[in-house]
């Protein structure tokens, strides 16, 4: 018995999960890309926010900061404040620095062109040794402390000219570090106690006279060469700043 040709069948479509899945991506992406700011290419720069973007439209989220956020200090600690007082300091020190090398460079030394007020030292603008000079009458080089301290003291016995009272034959050695100690073997007084007249002994191999005593507690000092200068300065430190070496009698 012959039977009907059958038509062939279709096989039936199933949306499996895999295509499921691609439609659920694909579409929210469509939607998001739509949904997207514009952004216009500016002449020479980047990628500009269009001005009708706003956090409302995007429905972003706000964001809440902790107050301890808020309450952090800030440090200073890497910056300084540098006054005009220090600045004009730091200037006048490079000055003199400047100076000093090219008097060391030249061979030169400071002489002044007349002499200091109050400065009665006889051989103010001699040549000091570091330059050629000699010793003075007194035996000491010339513009040295204890040069001056010397003169000092001879003009306050009265001696003014040769012969000399004080020179270094019997008075102390040219280094002013021996000072305090030619003072002890001669037996002569020494003190902490300032008075005037007396030689105001530092440490660091310097001597100067005593001009004055101020009320204060602190004395007026004469000396040469006190920065090296070979020059007359005047200056006021305390009272303890030296040991005191009393006029020999």
């Amino acid at each position: 018995m012959a039977r009907a040709a059958l038509a062939p069948q279709r096989p039936t479509r199933r949306n499996g999960p895999a295509r499921v899945f691609a439609t659920v991506l694909v579409v929210p992406a469509i939607v998001g890309t739509v949904a997207l700011p514009a952004y216009a290419i500016m002449p020479g720069g980047g990628f500009e926010a269009s001005g009708v973007f706003s956090l409302s439209v995007a429905e972003a989220q706000n964001v809440d900061v902790s107050a301890l956020a808020s309450g952090a200090p800030v440090s200073s600690d890497a910056f300084a404040v540098t006054t005009k007082a220090e600045i004009d300091a730091a200037a006048e020190e490079a000055e003199r620095a400047t100076y000093g090398a090219q008097l060391n460079r030249s061979g030169a030394y400071y002489t002044p062109a007349q002499q200091a007020e109050g400065d009665d030292y006889p051989w103010w603008n001699e040549t000091p040794d570091d330059y050629g000079g000699g010793l003075s009458p007194l035996r000491y080089y010339y513009r040295e402390c204890v040069d001056f301290v010397a003169w000092r003291l001879n003009r306050d016995a009265g001696v003014t000219g040769a012969p000399w009272k004080w020179t270094w034959g019997n008075l102390a050695s040219g280094s002013a570090y021996a000072w305090a100690d030619e003072w002890a073997r001669h037996g002569w007084a020494t003190s902490s106690d300032p008075i005037v007249g007396a030689v105001a002994w530092f440490p660091y191999n310097h001597v100067a006279y005593v001009q004055s005593v101020n009320g204060d507690g602190t004395v007026t000092i004469e000396e040469y060469n006190q920065n090296s200068d070979h020059s007359y300065h005047v200056r006021v430190i305390p009272n303890g700043s030296a040991i005191y070496l009393y006029p020999p009698v």
